[in-house]
Formats: C-alpha cells, sequence, structure tokens
C-alpha cells in the first residue's frame, strides 16, 4: 500500500513535469514572429544553372548578424545552421543528388533568433551534350550591334529582318536590320527615333513581315507600342502613340485577313488593320485560374484554320483565339511550367510548348493530350516546327543550344550557336534562322545563324 501510493506519487511528478516541458515548448514555438528580412540565391559554379549530380551554392545576405540560417528541401536539410558574418552574409554549399528531377523546386529557408521563414524557388536543369552539328549546312553572319531580339523572314524577297536593342530605360541603342536570306549580308538598317527626353528611341524588339504591303511590323516594348517600316529600304511609315499595345511582346502577320496581331502580356491580344495602319480591336484572353491573369507571350497563327496560339506565362493555361469570330477558348496546361513559346504543325494536331520553369518541350495534340515531355536545355524561349522536315527547333538562351527533336519529342541533335540564343524562325522549304546575344569575349555574339538539314 505504501509502496502504491509512493509510485503514484512518482507518476504524478513525472506527469508536471511533461506538461511543463510541453507548455515551454508550445511557448517556444509560437513566440514573437519576424519578418524575413534576407535574400537568398541559389546557383551551380561560377553562377551556371544547377544540373543532377553537382554542386550548388547557396548565397544570402540582409540577416542578422551571427543570425542561424538553416536550409532544407522536405525532410532534407542541404545547409545546417550557418551563422551570418560580421555584414549580415552567408555562403555554402550543397550537394545535388546524381537522380534529381529536373524542374522547379521548393526550398526552405529558416532563420533562428529572430525566428522566420521563406520558401524559394529552386531550378534544377537539364544537363545535355552538343551532338549532331555534321547534320546540318550552318551560315553565320558577321557580328552585328547591340543584343539581337528576333527575327522574321520575307519568303517573296528573299530577305530577313532583325531587331536589336540595348539596356534599360532609356534605351539609346537599337537597330532594325535587313539580310540577305541566302548570304546573311546586311542589305540596310535603320535607328528607330527618339521617344523621349531623355534621349531613349523607340526600340525594336518583336518583328514580323508582311509581304502583301511591302512592310515590317516591330514592336517597342519600352513604350507600350508598335511601329511599321518599308522593307525596301527600312523608312519608318508608320510610328503608333505611346500606350497603344501594352508591354508590346510578339507580333504576327495573318496575309489571309489583312490583320497583324499583338501579345501585350496580361491586356489580351491587340488587333491592327495592315492596310489602314488602325488599331481595330483588343481580343481579351481571361484567365480561368481564380484571382488569376492570363499572360500572353509568344504567338502561334495557324491562318486556314484562323486560329491564334498562346500560353500564359503566369498561369499553366494556354489559348485557342478563333481570329474570325473572337471566340476564346481557354485550356489547362499543367505539364509545364511557365510556358514561353508555342507552334503548331500545319495540320494542327501537333502543338509544341516551351517553358521556362520546366525547361522541358511538351507536345501535345490539338484536344490538350500530353504525347510527350522532353528536357530541352536550359531557360528555353521559342520554339518552331519544321514541317518540311518533321524537326522540332528549341532556343534555350541559358545553355547557349538550339534543340532539335522529331515530332515525337526524340532528341537528334544538341547544337551550339552563340551566346543566349533569343529567337528561332523557319522557312516554308526548312531554313532555319537563329539569332543570338552578346557576351563579352565570345566571336560570336550578336550573330544569325542558317541552318538547313542535309
Amino acid at each position: 500500500m505504501i509502496h502504491s501510493m509512493r509510485f503514484g506519487r512518482r507518476l504524478c511528478v513525472v506527469a508536471v513535469l511533461l506538461a511543463s516541458t510541453q507548455m515551454a515548448f508550445a511557448q517556444d514555438a509560437f513566440d514573437a514572429p519576424a519578418m524575413f528580412t534576407g535574400k537568398v540565391g541559389v546557383s551551380g559554379a561560377d553562377r551556371s544553372p544547377i544540373y543532377p549530380g553537382t554542386t550548388a551554392t547557396v548565397s544570402g545576405e540582409g540577416f542578422a548578424v551571427g543570425q542561424t540560417v538553416t536550409v532544407e528541401r522536405g525532410d532534407t536539410v542541404l545547409v545546417d545552421a550557418i551563422k551570418a558574418d560580421g555584414e549580415g552574409k552567408f555562403t555554402a554549399t550543397f550537394d545535388v543528388p546524381a537522380d534529381a528531377v529536373i524542374g522547379v523546386h521548393p526550398v526552405i529557408v529558416k532563420t533562428d533568433a529572430p525566428d522566420s521563414a521563406e520558401v524559394i524557388q529552386v531550378k534544377v536543369s537539364p544537363d545535355l551534350e552538343t551532338f549532331g552539328e555534321d547534320k546540318f549546312d550552318i551560315v553565320k553572319s558577321a557580328s552585328l550591334a547591340g543584343n539581337l531580339y528576333q527575327v522574321a523572314i520575307s519568303e517573296k524577297n528573299g530577305t530577313i529582318f532583325a531587331t536589336s536593342a540595348v539596356g534599360r530605360p532609356p534605351v539609346k541603342e537599337s537597330t532594325l536590320y535587313k539580310l540577305d536570306a541566302e548570304t546573311l549580308e546586311v542589305l540596310a538598317e535603320a535607328t528607330p527615333e527618339i521617344a523621349d527626353e531623355r534621349g531613349g528611341r523607340y526600340a525594336v524588339y518583336g518583328v514580323a513581315v508582311d509581304d502583301t504591303h511591302g512592310n515590317v511590323w516591330v514592336t517597342n516594348s519600352r513604350q507600350n507600342t508598335v511601329a511599321v517600316y518599308a522593307q525596301d529600304d527600312l523608312a519608318l511609315v508608320k510610328q503608333f502613340a505611346d500606350g497603344a499595345a501594352n508591354h508590346a511582346r510578339d507580333v504576327v502577320v495573318d496575309h489571309t485577313r489583312g490583320r497583324a496581331y499583338v501579345s501585350t502580356s496580361t491586356d489580351g491580344i491587340e488587333v491592327f488593320d495592315t492596310g489602314t495602319l488602325e488599331l481595330i480591336d483588343t481580343i481579351e484572353v481571361p484567365s480561368k485560374q481564380r484571382g488569376q491573369r492570363f499572360f500572353t507571350t509568344s504567338l502561334a497563327l495557324d491562318e486556314d484554320a484562323a486560329i491564334l496560339y498562346t500560353p500564359s506565362l503566369t498561369t499553366p493555361e494556354t489559348a485557342f483565339i478563333n481570329v474570325e469570330t473572337g471566340e476564346v477558348t481557354v485550356s489547362p496546361l499543367t505539364a509545364t511550367d511557365r510556358a514561353i513559346g508555342v507552334d503548331v504543325s500545319e495540320d494542327g494536331s501537333r502543338i509544341f510548348y516551351v517553358s521556362q520553369g520546366g525547361d522541358d518541350l511538351v507536345i501535345t495534340d490539338a484536344e490538350g493530350t500530353v504525347l510527350s515531355d522532353t528536357p530541352i536545355g536550359v531557360q528555353p524561349l521559342n520554339v518552331v516546327y519544321d514541317d518540311a522536315d518533321g524537326l522540332v527547333f528549341v532556343v534555350n538562351r541559358g545553355s547557349d543550344s538550339l534543340a532539335v527533336t522529331d515530332v515525337n519529342g526524340e532528341m537528334v541533335a544538341n547544337l551550339r550557336v552563340g551566346p543566349q540564343p533569343n529567337f528561332v524562325e523557319e522557312t516554308e522549304d526548312g531554313a532555319i534562322y537563329v539569332v543570338n546575344k552578346r557576351r563579352e569575349g565570345n566571336d560570336d555574339s550578336n550573330t544569325i545563324w542558317r541552318l538547313d538539314l542535309k
């Protein structure tokens, strides 16, 4: 009896201690919250992309001196309790598993004293070998000025047109080039007009050719507008007023209907008459995602079917626009992450998307069923399908590459095409044109490449 009473007292003491510990834990776990004030970035060696089986570097700044920082992916600790230095900074490394899945990963950055947390996105990219250069005849232009953005082709006149611009507003250096489509010799060039009192110009970015009226359409993204130049001598035909097309990016010309369609980020598609050179309509592209806005970027036009295709950069969606009726169909596009490039086969049976988040090429049928999903390179920007040869071409800005697949997404070549390739376009007979940008010390900077399958 006495023994039992002593055991009961001990049990009570243990229970009290356990309860006290739990209360203390609860108080520690829910102390005064703090704002996450740091800034954290993750990259590969020398700020390169992160590949499976390599070492990644984590850099942070803006933390309290001596603050403890821990970096985790799920249940795995990547960086364990490193302290910020006297300037509130830290640097650490971790190994990326060889079997790491390609794509964007949520990584948690936690701090102690004071406690705070932030989720950052870390992208693991595909590391692809180059091969297949012997399958193509390749011609390169001389190095041009500025930073090349896009290229458009005049099938009728055997010429191509390329846009170039440098820097942030006020952009004072920009050029529209006209080149021979075969030799890539520069035939003419034009400097856009001054746009403001700071000396900024109506810099040119997107470009499309109107062979019916002999004009070239360009987008002036910085002034939220567009302009039209003459093909023969690049004389300015019309500069539209600032604000005519919000953050105008891509432009495509519909020769059948005499229209130019311009993507304007979250403002849909602006429609211009290529004969009268007037803005005649705005096609709104609503998002089906609650509280979100559809962000138009690249455009692909099937003139025969009267369908304009555009994916959303910020929502997992794609839009099909009937340019005859104005009807807009928005469909899910969940296989990609931040889709930015699009093209369609001539018969409309295959649609090709490239994404910034997934570093992949996704091929769907007309109903949206995913047929293939191929790791394609780092930071793909643009895609074209060459119906003549049945090949898909993707420019990857982050890996300086032009990836080539068949219609089923199987890689057939992966080529180096100079620094930061930005755009790819194709002719009806299968010639491929690529433009790239400038990188200090690279002899292939700001060049236009023509590739023909042997």
